[in-house]
């Protein structure tokens, strides 16, 4: 197997992505928009590109970064809040176009649980995804779009809410008051279990595959966060006084009774 892969986004995930497989003998090309974190993705090891992805082009040389490249990967999520709305498919069809020239023969999109939208109780990979925001229902049309290409092969990772260094929701929750669905369950996965699923769906060979990737541990929102609060000496949330206990909880089925894949780092 060629040992080069490529990631688009080297970022919080990307970046300690990129030099766990740098660590196991990979050639990594690794992108960033921003010129500044350059020497910094040098420093690691990897082959820096600047490469920025708008509505229309992408401006960097993206034949180059992909050149020699077996696999991408996928990591970058829509910019769907604030007042300067994205249309993610558009980006993501121009990344398919440039694929098609290309050496890369699997990608890997990096996805996340909010396909699912609003569905209420277990959710597996069978689950017929009902994406109730813009963000759920662009991605949900980009995994369809890698997914339908015949140049090459496709995994989707579905991820929950990400977790890790300088990363807990609960730093946002904290002094809220009146949060709803308190009773509803946590889906959330470590940074150390992303990058883990990630590298073994290359380094392993993984066959083309779609994966929930949550952490089988499902306390409700109510109990999770004012713990975490606790721990780190925050002002607790308060969720109304709703007692139904509505929101979905994600297994993990293809991972854990497939690929029998055992998560590491607890939440």
């Amino acid at each position: 197997m060629n040992k080069t892969i490529a990631i688009i986004g080297c970022g919080w995930l990307g970046l300690p992505l990129a030099k766990e497989f740098i660590e196991n003998g990979y050639t990594v090309n690794g992108s960033t928009t921003s010129k500044d974190k350059l020497p910094s993705l040098s420093a690691a090891g990897i082959q820096p590109f600047l490469i920025s992805l708008s509505e229309t082009q992408i401006t960097g040389d993206i034949n180059l970064f992909l050149s020699n490249a077996d696999v991408l990967i996928i990591n970058v999520p829509p910019k769907l809040r604030g007042e300067n709305k994205e249309n993610y498919v558009q980006k993501m069809k121009l990344i398919r176009t440039a694929l098609q020239s290309s050496s890369v023969k699997k990608v890997i999109f990096v996805s996340s649980t909010s396909v699912y939208g609003a569905i209420d109780g277990e959710v597996t990979e069978k689950t017929t995804p009902q994406p109730s925001t813009e963000s759920g229902k662009q991605l949900l049309e980009c995994e369809q779009l890698f997914q339908n290409e015949s140049g090459f092969e496709t995994t989707v990772v579905r991820f929950g809410g990400l977790i890790g260094p300088n990363r807990n929701p609960v730093t946002m929750l904290s002094k809220k008051k009146n949060l709803k669905n308190g009773n509803a369950p946590i889906n959330l996965i470590h940074l150390n279990d992303c990058i883990r699923i990630l590298f073994k769906s290359v380094h392993e060979g993984w066959a083309p595959e779609l994966f929930n990737a949550v952490f089988p541990y499902h306390p409700s929102k109510k109990e999770y966060y004012t713990l975490q609060a606790q721990k780190l000496d925050l002002p607790l949330p308060e969720y109304d006084n709703d007692t139904a206990v509505k929101g979905k909880q994600i297994q993990s089925y293809t991972l854990t009774n497939v690929k029998k894949f055992e998560f590491t780092t607890t939440l």
